[in-house]
């Protein structure tokens, strides 16, 4: 993707057909106009980017993925504008491990955030992302970007896990999920209800490092996370900058402000992700108003597939089987949403394999930055996908429940060796043979296709033999604890 500055300076040489006055001409040309680096095109910067990340929200669960009364204008105009994906994947069904897959484009099972015993990062947690990792944020500020993290982080709460110790200039947030800290003054299993009380979630709200409000007031905190992320655009404008912006909605607790709460037809859960949506509109308006959108990739997807044995409180994975906690396709795919003006062709629809680990590879890659060599990196480049220049690199997909392999997809085909409700409700069940489903004809994972595709279980258990091999077995992050 060439600038125009860029076909102009060969469109310049090919005029003057490089003679020695004609290259003269052309430096004097050159330094005259485009020298003061200040003062030249937005274009000649990398571009921005902006991830936004919700919590817990399913496939299902948006306007432009089928919902009939949730109400997402805004993101519906991103993909209308932008690049819907049908087959786009988190790397875990749970929040902490899925995080630290996206920052560090790595499977958990590799840096160590994951257990099959501890699920995520709690308040006791004594661990956090290895310092060792290259994070996203750290990679682009190789190529001296300005980077923010606004929202839930869940990748240590601890000082030297904080963002701003692992490559963020900026952190404003909650540094785990909102449920955590609930004081024994209010009712169990609150969480899951319909009229939550704020007071009695002791989760602290941090800005950089510091706790600036405890609790935290849940029912501001999508209209905060806003605020910050537009100031923080608006005053980084000059250069190029990566936002982070991971949501704290719509999990549970369910809080929203009073422009949204009890207006959706869907009750508290719509309320909350339609306030998500119009931080959404907010974000893309403010590129669109400071000039940045035709030099800023925004992308949108959720951590892991929706929490259903909240029942009304959780969320919908459409046709998809079963949901957060599961390695069953509603617990993992999720809804991706690309939204670049001028490079991003509008109203499409990529049904390309892809990933939130791939999200890291196409970013650094975007930038020109480097990619870590010394250790395995599981993302790769959506670039042909975006910009619709050729087919996915992404080929095959092994999905984890904690640190242990349960599944494995190659093309359309997926292999469970072992399955597992979502949390809460039924114990592992490993399967020999895998069970074989075809995702294209059947996405919602109830035909067995076992006799019909024969041949096509010995390739996928070529392909997961050879990633196996890939291993190694580290540290589980999770299960260290704070001593008493």
């Amino acid at each position: 993707m060439n600038h125009p500055s860029v076909s102009l300076h060969y469109a310049i040489m090919r005029y003057l057909k490089c003679s020695e006055v004609g290259l003269s001409l052309f430096f004097v040309f050159f330094l005259t106009t485009w020298a003061p680096g200040p003062a030249s095109c937005e274009g000649d910067r990398p571009p921005n980017f902006v991830i936004i990340f919700a919590d817990d929200l399913g496939y299902g669960d948006l306007g432009c993925y089928g919902h009939p009364t949730l109400r997402t204008p805004n993101l519906d105009r991103m993909a209308a504008e932008g690049m819907r994906f049908t087959d786009f994947y988190s790397a875990a069904p749970v929040c902490t491990p899925s995080r630290a897959a996206l920052m560090t484009g790595r499977l958990p099972v590799r840096s160590g955030m994951c257990s099959d015993t501890r699920r995520v990062l709690f308040p006791d947690s004594a661990g956090g992302i290895p310092e060792s990792e290259v994070t996203l944020a750290e990679g682009l500020k190789q190529k001296g970007y300005t980077t923010g993290c606004v929202g839930k982080w869940h990748l240590g709460h601890l000082p030297q896990f904080l963002p701003t110790r692992n490559g963020f200039d900026f952190y404003f947030g909650i540094p785990y999920s909102n449920d955590m800290d609930h004081l024994d003054s209010g009712p169990n299993g609150e969480a899951r209800s319909l009229n939550p009380k704020v007071e009695n979630f002791n989760v602290p709200l941090m800005r950089n490092e510091e706790i600036i409000q405890r609790p935290a007031d849940q029912t501001h905190l999508t209209q905060r996370y806003t605020e910050e992320a537009i100031g923080f655009i608006k005053k980084n404008k000059e250069k190029p900058f990566f936002l982070y912006m991971p949501h704290t909605f719509p999990h549970i607790p369910l809080f929203a402000s009073e422009d949204f709460l009890g207006k959706s037809p869907r009750g508290l859960y719509g309320d909350a992700v339609e306030e998500v949506d119009w931080s959404v509109g907010q974000v893309l308006d403010t590129l669109k108003n400071e000039g940045l959108a035709e030099n800023t990739l925004v992308f949108f997807t959720s951590d892991n597939g929706p929490w259903l044995i909240m029942k009304e409180t959780g969320g919908s994975a459409g046709l998809l089987r079963d949901g957060k906690g599961s390695t069953w396709e509603g617990g993992m795919r999720e809804p991706g949403i690309a939204w670049w003006p001028g490079k991003v062709k509008g109203g499409e629809l990529c049904r390309g394999m892809s990933s939130t680990m791939d999200l890291y590879t196409t970013c650094l890659t975007i930038a020109g930055a480097e990619i870590p060599t010394d250790r395995v990196i599981d993302g790769v480049d959506m670039s042909p996908l975006l910009f619709q220049t050729g087919p996915s690199n992404r080929d095959e997909y092994f999905y984890y429940r904690g640190q242990t392999l349960y599944a494995v997809r190659k093309g359309p085909f997926k292999a469970h060796y072992i399955t597992r409700p979502a949390y809460g409700r039924g114990e592992a069940e490993p399967h020999d043979p895998p069970i074989l489903y075809h995702l294209g004809i059947d996405p919602s994972e109830s035909i067995e296709m076992n006799d019909r595709f024969p041949e096509v279980l010995k390739e996928i258990e070529k392909a997961k033999k050879a990633h196996l091999e890939t291993v190694e077995e580290v540290e589980s992050q999770l299960e260290k604890r704070i001593e008493p």
